[in-house]
């Protein structure tokens, strides 16, 4: 072979001064963020999410108070750092997506697979709770807010205060007897203390939510017809995604600098309102406890809860993290970008927790009721619970309306960089279609993943996204996660991948990697492996509230998972068969980095990738035997 002369990384930066007026991109065959900052946002937005507002206090507040901080922040440092440094390397040492990327290891190029078509299912859900979001947002435009009383729509269950069914009480005659309600109180009698039975009522929020926003059916057997006004809000919310990336990272890193900024402010709007408000307090401190509860710590499902919510939180193991870096430039400090991301992402759950259980404090204080009776996670706080203790505020429409653009935002941008994560693994594979038909691409996409969200708002769909949300989000996001972790540090080689990252960031001490070769070597991967057994071993078939799931219900939701793990074995056996040798030789081959693995632009390489294929001009390159390898390091 004729060696080429390697340019120096002068030369990538004299190439990008003298680029067209208009374009500064070092990478003009894919293009680049236009700044540090819209990347740092869109990173933010992708990994502050719904579960930093609706399941982070929750989980504080259960699992000691202040105490669940100490597992929090550990399990950040051992489980979400490493992997999430891990991903932003990967993407920015090699500009590519959540598959292509996988040139390092084509035996795991299935990871990548599954990552993109876990996205695609939990995308399609993602949006349709948006969709709500979007309809509380309108149905605050009113004086009165909807949800606020028992109007014509409410059963006789509704009630806004606690029902006394029957209780003991003392005759004139001086009898005591237990009668119901209505008596005593038709004959002026009164409740002897500590005798009364409350009848079980729903909250007019409660009723709202189930009879009127979702018009939910009796189970997953009744799919009924589709909500009409939900459907629009789910056109709308996908005409938002779509207007926001019909120029791919360039349209949406100006939009994060509004998606990703507001929410925070208005964070700020409703913790200072909340802390004015009686019983604010007793909310607090049952968030984080007034004496810590460190007992706690003792109980493995605590730890098992902060590792979960760690990794769930960052949004690692989804491609997402890989596709938005891919768009680096090849020399940006992704190692402190990792850094600023995981503490901002962590800050702003503890923040949220601030904020919402202020005002739950005081609407347990109106109810007069302890605020363990009134917390609650996930749809149940979001559409539920907050809506009520809002509607019992002055000026609650105003309230009402900010904490629902406040979860639009936080929805819109996390599903910013999942259809981004699916336009870039499109864009690796067909560059020329993309760069020629992205906007068509991307509104096609958003369409038809539109049509497939349509039977999530049924009168059922709150029980398909349920379900979607329990398989797919689950531990097949774990099982990927741990393959990605091994495959990359004990198959590629730790150390080998520590001096592609040093060839972007420099070089570092040996002291400043033991901490993560001891991560990504043993403890991260050990530790997500125990997650993943843990959440086998505990797992429980699906139902969404006291509503049971058929068993076909359950087999669709293991069909689900089993479609997108598949794809791990099977891309591993073609690519074996389509390695040369023996078998032996073929797995070995297929172990080791394709030919056109590297830095995308030759000004980067330097010598320890300057035989490397062009990977512009030969996109399927085949995988080099074990002697083909050999020689090439020689």
């Amino acid at each position: 072979k004729v060696k080429r002369s390697i340019p120096s990384s002068m030369n990538c930066k004299e190439a990008t001064e003298n680029a067209p007026a208009g374009q500064s991109d070092e990478n003009a065959e894919r293009g680049n963020w236009s700044s540090k900052t819209d990347y740092l946002l869109s990173m933010v937005g992708y990994a502050v999410g719904l579960g930093n507002v609706w399941r982070f206090p929750y989980l504080t507040y259960q699992n000691g108070g202040g105490a669940f901080l100490i597992p929090y922040t550990i399990m950040l440092a051992l489980a979400g750092l490493p992997l999430f440094f891990l991903e932003c390397s990967l993407g920015q040492f090699a500009s590519l997506g959540p598959v292509s990327v996988w040139r390092i290891l084509p035996i795991l190029q299935g990871v990548g697979i599954t990552m993109v078509i876990i996205t695609v299912l939990v995308t399609v859900y993602y949006n349709v709770i948006i969709a709500y979001a979007l309809y509380y947002l309108f149905a605050s435009f009113q004086s009165v807010l909807p949800w606020s009383d028992c109007f014509a729509w409410a059963d006789e269950n509704c009630s806004k205060t606690p029902v006394v069914s029957d209780c003991n009480t003392t005759l004139p005659n001086g009898i005591i007897i237990h009668t119901n309600y209505s008596y005593v109180t038709s004959n002026n009698l009164t409740c002897l203390n500590g005798s009364l039975t409350y009848k079980q009522v729903q909250l007019p929020s409660e009723q709202y939510w189930n009879k009127v926003a979702l018009r939910r059916s009796s189970g997953l057997d009744e799919t009924g017809e589709i909500v009409w006004y939900l459907a629009l809000c789910l056109l709308l919310s996908w005409l938002i995604v779509g207007a926001a990336l019909f120029k791919g990272i360039k349209s949406s890193g100006k939009v994060v600098y509004f998606t990703a900024l507001f929410p925070y402010v208005v964070l700020v709007i409703l913790l200072v309102r909340g802390a004015t408000l009686e019983g604010a307090r007793n909310g607090i401190e049952y968030y984080i406890g007034t004496q810590s509860n460190f007992t706690k710590l003792v109980e493995a499902e605590v730890w098992k809860d902060a590792a979960t919510q760690i990794f769930f939180s960052l949004s690692v193991a989804w491609g997402g993290l890989v596709a938005l870096s891919s768009y680096n430039k090849f020399h940006n400090n992704c190692y402190s970008d990792a850094i600023v991301v995981c503490l901002v992402n962590c800050l702003t759950s503890v923040f949220a927790g601030f904020a919402i259980f202020s005002v739950l404090g005081h609407m347990a204080f109106l109810a007069d009721r302890p605020v363990s009776e009134v917390v609650d996670s996930g749809f149940d706080l979001a559409f539920v619970v907050y809506p009520s203790a809002l509607s019992k505020l002055p000026v609650a429409p105003l309230w009402s309306f900010l904490f629902f653009f406040m979860l639009l935002l936080l929805g819109l941008d996390s599903q910013f960089a999942s259809i981004e994560t699916v336009t870039t693994t499109i864009q690796d594979i067909y560059p020329k279609v993309m760069k020629k038909m992205r906007v068509p691409v991307t509104l096609g996409l958003c369409m038809l993943l539109f049509f497939l969200g349509l039977v999530c708002v049924t009168q059922a769909g709150i029980y398909w996204v349920n379900l979607v949300d329990h398989f797919c989000a689950g531990w097949g996001i774990l099982f990927a996660a741990v393959l990605e972790i091994i495959g990359i540090s004990w198959i590629y080689g730790g150390n080998r991948f520590i001096q592609d990252t040093e060839m972007m960031i420099g070089q570092k001490s040996w002291w400043f990697w033991l901490w993560w070769r001891a991560c990504w070597f043993f403890i991260t991967p050990v530790l997500l492996t125990v997650i993943l057994c843990w959440s086998l071993v505990t797992f429980s078939p699906p139902k969404y509230g006291s509503v049971e799931y058929p068993a076909w219900g359950s087999a669709v939701g293991w069909c689900m998972i089993v479609f997108c793990i598949m794809w791990i074995p099977i891309v591993a056996i073609v690519k074996i068969v389509k390695a040369q040798g023996n078998l032996w030789q073929r797995i070995v081959s297929c172990c080791r980095p394709t030919a056109n693995w590297g830095p995308s632009l030759e000004c980067h390489r330097g010598e320890r990738y300057s035989h490397m294929v062009d990977p512009h001009k030969e996109k399927d390159q085949e995988i080099p035997t074990v002697d083909g390898f050999v020689h090439k390091l020689e």
